[in-house]
């Protein structure tokens, strides 16, 4: 098939002023025509063209000639990622910890109900959500510890945002308690430390919160003073909840450590060699929310 190519004059305008002229501009064409509008998407783009207002395409004509571009260059392939989620799905009465109330979902406007504000055949859905912030997989800032520890708005993202990360592996241990010798085989300095005991395979079951794997204090201090950015863990709590205190929220709350509790899918992230991801809500005076915590390798 021959090629084709158009022939053109265009005038340009800028939103901040000023503007730009072209005539007899020649342009190589996939088939037989191009509309205006893909003319001036290829102006702008070629031209590499900001703050475009308005592209006027005049005086159009499609013409046999050579294409002058030639086979388009391959493009680099970016290297291959995989993005593992590793959150669990909020759902209407779904209970995260005992005793705290199960999220309400509802509508607010429901699509039927916004018929009356819009045109015929434009509908929204607008959801409301009422929850504890412990609902789910979510992340703890030391707010939730400390009354004067920072909230969400005022967590660093470089703690939880494309972070290094790091899994430890305990599952089949015997103790349910992990002590900091479970952890000191590897560097945990300057990454998210993410703790494997695959207790989430009783998640949404009454087994989930009975005698969950949890860290010992020592492994708390250990953690904080080896410098880890965040912790988090796929079971229950992090801390053993059989008594009063939670000494792993006050050591790693207390520097500043987040964690992240009711991880899943932890099985599916190599021991290291992926960056992770845990990001809530940028919430004044409120210390702990669901995030969708998700690992990118490659």
């Amino acid at each position: 098939m021959t090629d084709k190519r158009a022939c053109f004059d265009f005038e340009a305008k800028f939103t901040n002023g000023g503007g730009l002229q072209g005539q007899g501009f020649r342009l190589d064409i996939d088939g037989q025509d191009v509309s205006d509008d893909e003319l001036a998407r290829h102006i702008i783009r070629d031209l590499r063209l900001l703050m475009v207002g308005s592209v006027r395409i005049l005086n159009k004509e499609i013409i046999e000639e050579p294409h002058k571009r030639g086979g388009a260059p391959v493009a680099e392939q970016p290297a291959a990622v995989t993005r593992i989620d590793l959150s669990h799905v909020i759902e209407e009465g779904m209970i995260t910890y005992k005793g705290l109330p199960a999220p309400l979902l509802c509508d607010h406007l429901s699509r039927e109900a916004s018929r009356a504000h819009y045109s015929p055949g434009t509908e929204f859905q607008i959801d409301r959500i009422e929850m504890v912030g412990n609902t789910g997989t979510y992340l703890d800032t030391p707010f939730h510890r400390f009354a004067d520890g920072h909230d969400l708005a005022d967590l660093p993202l470089d703690r939880i945002a494309g972070c290094e990360g790091i899994v430890i592996n305990v599952t089949g241990a015997s103790d349910r308690a992990i002590d900091w010798k479970a952890l000191a085989a590897v560097e945990v300095r300057g990454r998210v430390v993410l703790l494997h005991t695959g207790w989430d395979r009783h998640w949404r079951t009454d087994r989930y919160f009975e005698n969950h794997p949890h860290l010992t204090e020592a492994a708390a201090a250990y953690l904080r003073d080896e410098g880890a950015l965040a912790v988090g863990i796929d079971s229950f709590n992090i801390d053993d909840t059989s008594g009063g205190t939670r000494p792993v929220h006050t050591v790693l709350l207390g520097a500043g450590i987040p964690i992240i509790e009711h991880m899943t899918g932890l099985h599916q992230l190599p021991a290291e060699g992926f960056r992770f991801f845990a990001v809530p809500p940028k919430v004044r005076r409120m210390g702990t929310f669901p995030v969708r915590a998700h690992a990118i390798i490659g």
